[in-house]
């Protein structure tokens, strides 16, 4: 696919890091190209380095990027000591949590322990009320002993009460703590939102992988050689390096962020609204229910650690290309969440790999030919599967090929779980979607998971392997500033909160005009969490009309609603936004030959059927396939099976539609 920028002068590149792979997509003089290098876990950096060097020569670029240092660091228990500074008699809210039972049947639930050992938090006298009124002064022979009480720490989170109304206390204790030179995380600056819990754990969070975090990024920037470095957050914008460093809790989930924007992206091209994206790399899948855009939550956990910062609303299960495949002590089969990941990786790549893994069971099956793996450029060994896989099947008293088969079907149940929570589970029809698979293992799962869901589409991208990178050229930037108001929907309160959103719309502007962006390209969206006065929940609606949407709002998710119950305007959100590059897609020539197809063999059920296999390159707008067929290309391989049919659109698409019902059997 050709692609045009506004500046193509300037090359632009995108990186996403994977457990497995990292992706690169260089965008220089209106063409895309894709470069896929084996992650290197040990030090992530290295293998964006190096994709880097290989794709640039000296040239002048921006760099986007996807980074899972934060993620990991948190999921692996590996972040920094943090001291955690709050009231005195507060200390312990951080364990204390909201008491809620995380496993509901189990006679002792178990609970992660909190990233803040209990002798690592001070507690310092002084006390604001709710309207941000001072009730107890700080103790200054306190805030000149914080240095000493902290010297063993890595990172300082300082979270006081209301600091969200008053962040005078706050700003008191980080002046005192300034002379330590750690990163300081302070809640009123990250998180000015009331709702005590949840504003300590996130900014624990972003103290927890803060050190971890800045070193990674200055070494890229040091070493990468961009004139500019943009990181994708966890919302589905891109921010400047400098925000990443100081706030690297908005990038828990970078990477998966970006392949939701890049499946909208290239769904729209195509006509297609209402998407599921499904993204299944080598360690993990990541879906997303898009009804016309991404949905967004402020209810996210992360490693048992509740984030109260905005991020599309994703789910994420343990199956991906390398999940290691094993028979558990009652005789089951079971498939990830361990993954084979990038050292060793999967038993085929002949890299020292010895448990077998859903690529794996693939090649096995024919449905990753071994001479078409990364274009041809990387052989796969077959044959290394078949001891181990032979193992396996005597085990299960089955033959290798249904062994094969039940590692894939074990994969496709997990991910149809997480299919299902996004969608049946909160009320939407599968069949009303199309689902967008991308990552280097969806393709070869999605139409047999779409049969399973009741749907019938499926739409396949150029580059399915680097969608998430795609979706970071085409990242809006933006800046969110929030504010929590707690006012009345009557009068008063309505002018009250045009007046606040007049002076949070500045600091907005204001922000993004310090990172680079023109002031007069800002488009702002404003927003207000919204409940009737006395609950405990908010529905979040866009400012206009705020209470009248409220209504309907309500009515609408829960069944009815209560006009003559007192609204209130919890937090105020300001968002403004300036594009990212335009890209803009050539549409493909129409066929006016059949394209070239080879003969192949897969094993299908308990048969091996004859298939077609062709490469993606060779494809033009309108060309069609029958299953059973693959497609070849550099980054993934698409699975066609018996009863789908292939087309290929004007934009360099697959689109997959279910023709027949399956054959049980099969």
């Amino acid at each position: 696919m050709s692609m045009s920028a506004r500046e193509k002068s300037t090359a632009v590149v995108a990186v996403d890091t994977g457990g497995t792979f990292t992706d690169l997509l260089l965008l220089t003089e209106g063409r895309l190209t894709p470069l896929k290098v084996p992650s290197t876990p040990d030090d992530p950096a290295r293998a964006v380095i190096d994709g880097i060097r290989r794709l640039i020569d000296g040239a002048p670029f921006f760099l986007i990027h996807g980074s899972t240092v934060a993620t990991n660091a948190l999921l692996e228990g590996r972040g920094a000591r943090v001291v955690l500074v709050t009231n005195r008699g507060f200390e312990d809210i951080i364990e204390i949590g909201r008491q809620n039972r995380p496993q509901l049947y189990a006679l002792v639930g178990h609970r992660p322990p909190p990233l803040v050992a209990r002798e690592d938090r001070i507690g310092i006298r002084g006390r604001l009320g709710p309207t941000g009124e001072e009730i107890e002064p700080l103790d200054e022979d306190e805030l000149r002993a914080l240095p000493a009480q902290t010297s063993h720490a890595e990172s300082i989170a300082i979270c006081l009460l209301h600091s969200y109304a008053n962040p005078e206390h706050e700003l008191a204790a980080a002046r005192a703590l300034q002379a330590r030179g750690l990163r300081l995380s302070v809640s009123s600056r990250l998180l000015p939102e009331y709702r005590e819990y949840e504003r300590v754990s996130t900014t624990v969070v972003n103290a927890y992988v803060a050190p971890l975090v800045a070193r990674y990024l200055g070494r890229l920037q040091a070493a990468a050689g961009a004139e500019r470095i943009r990181v994708m957050g966890s919302n589905g914008g891109a921010f400047p390096i400098s925000r990443a460093i100081a706030e690297p809790v908005h990038t828990v989930l970078s990477g998966p962020a970006g392949g939701v924007v890049g499946a909208l992206a290239v769904a729209r091209r195509a006509g297609i609204q209402s998407v599921i994206s499904f993204d299944m790399g080598g360690t993990s899948t990541d879906v997303s229910l898009c009804p016309g855009g991404p949905l967004h939550t402020r209810e996210f956990t992360i490693a048992g650690q509740p984030v109260a910062v905005p991020v599309i609303d994703i789910h994420t299960v343990g199956a991906g290309g390398g999940s290691i495949a094993r028979v558990d002590p009652g005789g089951a089969l079971r498939v990830g969440p361990r993954s084979a990941g990038a050292d060793p990786g999967p038993i085929c790549y002949a890299r020292g790999g010895t448990q077998l893994t859903v690529t794996d069971a693939h090649v096995w099956l024919g449905r990753i030919p071994v001479d078409a793996f990364l274009g041809g450029a990387v052989p796969l060994d077959r044959n290394a599967i078949q001891g181990p896989l032979e193992r396996l099947a005597r085990r299960l008293d089955a033959t290798p090929e249904q062994a094969a088969e039940g590692i894939l079907a074990v994969a496709n149940t997990a991910m149809e779980g997480a299919l299902r929570v996004i969608s049946v589970e909160r009320g939407y029809d599968p069949a009303d979607f199309t689902i967008v698979a991308f990552g280097g293992a969806a393709p070869l799962h999605v139409a047999e998971l779409a049969a399973r869901l009741g749907a019938s589409r499926a739409l396949v991208p150029p580059h399915p392997g680097l969608l998430s990178a795609y979706g970071m050229l085409a990242a809006d930037v933006s800046r969110e500033v929030s504010r929590t108001v707690l006012i009345c929907g009557d009068d008063a309160g309505r002018q009250a909160v045009a007046e606040i959103f007049r002076h949070l719309d500045e600091d907005a502007v204001g922000k993004m005009a310090e990172e680079g962006c023109n002031p007069a390209a800002l488009t702002i969206h404003r927003f207000v969490d919204v409940r009737y006065r006395g609950q405990s929940f908010e529905l979040r609606i866009s400012a206009d009309r705020w209470i009248e949407r409220f209504h309907e709002a309500h009515r609408e998710r829960y069944g009815y609603a209560r006009s003559d119950r007192p609204v209130e305007a919890v937090t105020l959100r300001s968002l403004a936004v300036a594009p990212g590059p335009r890209l803009e897609a050539e549409p493909l020539p129409d066929a006016d030959r059949a394209p070239p197809l080879e003969p192949t063999v897969v094993h299908v059920g308990d048969a091996e059927v004859e298939a077609e296999r062709v490469w993606r390159s060779e494809l033009r707008a309108g060309h069609s396939l029958e299953g059973p067929a693959l497609v070849l290309e550099y980054s993934a391989t698409t699975w066609v099976p018996p009863a789908w049919r292939l087309e290929m659109d004007g934009w360099g698409n697959l689109l997959l539609t279910l023709v027949a019902i399956p054959d049980p059997a099969t």
